[in-house]
């Protein structure tokens, strides 16, 4: 139980840095969508375990991942937005102009 306790708490700095900051930018969604669907195919095995810590910590993971790929999809737009450098624009015009 004190490993599980352990593995559980190890996660929170990061999840904790990850909603203050809401920069995922660390994180690729292929790695988070399949976390997720890695934890739901080993529920598959978890839940034909008797109940006890390794329930515990695979349910930790599984909020967790979840938490990471909805955080992801919906701060990516925010942090994206709001950390563009402003490019300036040109019309097709100028170009051909200045050659």
């Amino acid at each position: 139980m004190v490993s599980t306790f352990l593995f559980a708490v190890s996660y929170l700095p990061m999840l904790l840095k990850a909603l203050r900051t809401r920069d995922l930018d660390s994180y690729s969604l292929g790695y988070l969508a399949l976390s997720n669907v890695a934890n739901g195919v080993h529920s598959v095995y978890v839940v034909s375990l008797p109940p006890g810590p390794i329930w515990l910590l695979h349910c930790f993971y599984g909020v967790a991942s979840a938490l990471l790929l909805i955080w992801y999809l919906r701060f990516r737009s925010v942090h994206n937005h709001s950390t563009a450098p402003a490019s300036p624009r040109r019309h097709h015009h100028e170009h051909h102009l200045s050659n």
